[in-house]
């Protein structure tokens, strides 16, 4: 599989755009991507002046503790979007996509494996989504997580 940073660099270079013309500082918080959406981010044009950082959170307590999240599951709608508002305080950034799900193969947390949940917040307005990818390969659950959350971060920025 190709370095993610490779791969979705139009997306990120869309994204790098959109945040520079908007003013945007972007952060991400990871789960079962531990940090190959911030690795995408962080090779894009001029990311210094943009990308405040990531926070990979995969241990439940991490996620509790650092970033906030109180939701009963942490794999769930309610997570991700307490992921999400976490680490836009922690960073001080504007936008933010957030991850977390269940990678494979088997199930987790009563969650079938390739079952991901993502949230992405723009200036406080957060938009959310579940994907139900193939969980028979986990680095192929993480791949198709990545480019989802990236997808979401660009169609939610200003133009």
């Amino acid at each position: 599989m190709q370095d993610p940073a490779d791969e979705f660099a139009a997306i990120a270079r869309d994204i790098a755009s959109r945040t520079q013309a908007a003013g945007v500082r972007v952060a991400t918080a990871e789960s079962l991507t531990s940090g190959a959406i911030a690795n995408a981010l962080g090779a894009a044009p001029d990311a210094s002046e943009w990308f405040q950082g990531g926070v990979v959170a995969y241990a439940e307590s991490v996620k509790r503790s650092v970033l906030g999240v109180t939701a009963e599951s942490v794999t769930s709608t309610q997570g991700a979007r307490e992921l999400a508002e976490g680490v836009a305080r922690l960073l001080d950034a504007d936008a933010t996509v957030a991850v977390t799900g269940v990678g494979g193969p088997g199930p987790e947390d009563g969650e079938p494996a390739g079952s991901v949940y993502a949230a992405v917040s723009v200036r406080g307005k957060i938009l959310d989504a579940h994907f139900q990818f193939d969980g028979g390969d986990p680095s192929a659950v993480v791949h198709q997580t990545v480019r989802a959350a990236l997808e979401m971060l660009r169609d939610a920025l200003p133009r």
